[in-house]
């Protein structure tokens, strides 16, 4: 479904990332974890055409990101509040997003009803904009918005910062729920090792824009990622 190749970012001279080859199969459930500066959202940034490559390329079924939009329509991403509207309240955030993504009102109404228990009545029918939010309100917010239209690929960055723990659990269930049927392919990228290895089959761990571990995740996986980062 993802395919990188060659794929290497630079800043002044600098690199930041460097994947001679990385292949993420359509329906995995796939964690990104490392430091600060390791390169993970400079790759999300790279697989969401927000940055170009400095070399190498990056596709989406097939597509290349960088020189195409046709993987637009079944990609669908929440890396921070900077992809929010914040002078529209959620629900007008909500039929934005859906009319790009061609869903009609009730269709919206129809997806965001199922959240009710993750919104913990604190979002909907308030009458406040998305900027007037708190961070852990305005992240529900973006990663709603992120499942609007029935997207084949969702990319989120961090999903558990800023999130009271009855939240965290409820995000992690909606996110096992999304992998079942295995069409879907969800990228997380999180420090919180432990949510991410109850999440994410296969966990990819990066150094200085590297990969220095490929993870199929078991019970030993939260373990070894512990001693990893330890050292």
């Amino acid at each position: 479904m993802i395919t990188a190749n060659n794929l290497t970012k630079s800043y002044k001279g600098v690199q930041v990332l460097n994947l001679p080859n990385l292949d993420i199969p359509k329906g995995q459930s796939f964690g990104l974890v490392g430091n600060n500066g390791a390169g993970k959202t400079t790759f999300f940034s790279l697989l969401l055409d927000l940055i170009n490559p400095t070399t190498g390329h990056i596709k989406s079924n097939n597509i290349s990101v960088h020189e195409s939009e046709d993987w637009k329509p079944f990609t669908s991403s929440f890396i921070d509040e900077s992809f929010l509207i914040g002078y529209l309240t959620p629900e007008e955030y909500f039929y934005f997003i859906g009319d790009i993504r061609g869903q009609n009102k009730a269709d919206v109404d129809n997806l965001i009803a199922k959240f009710e228990d993750f919104f913990h009545d604190e979002i909907l029918g308030k009458k406040k904009y998305l900027r007037d939010l708190s961070k852990g309100n305005q992240k529900k917010a973006g990663i709603v918005a992120a499942l609007i239209g029935n997207p084949e690929v969702i990319i989120l960055d961090e999903p558990f910062a800023n999130l009271d723990p009855t939240t965290q659990i409820r995000l992690k269930q909606i996110i096992k729920e999304l992998t079942e049927n295995r069409d879907i392919t969800v990228l997380i990228s999180s420090h919180d090792l432990m949510h991410v290895t109850d999440v994410c089959e296969r966990i990819v761990v990066l150094e200085k824009g590297e990969i220095v571990k490929d993870l199929a995740t078991s019970e030993a996986t939260l373990k070894e990622l512990e001693a990893h980062f330890s050292n």
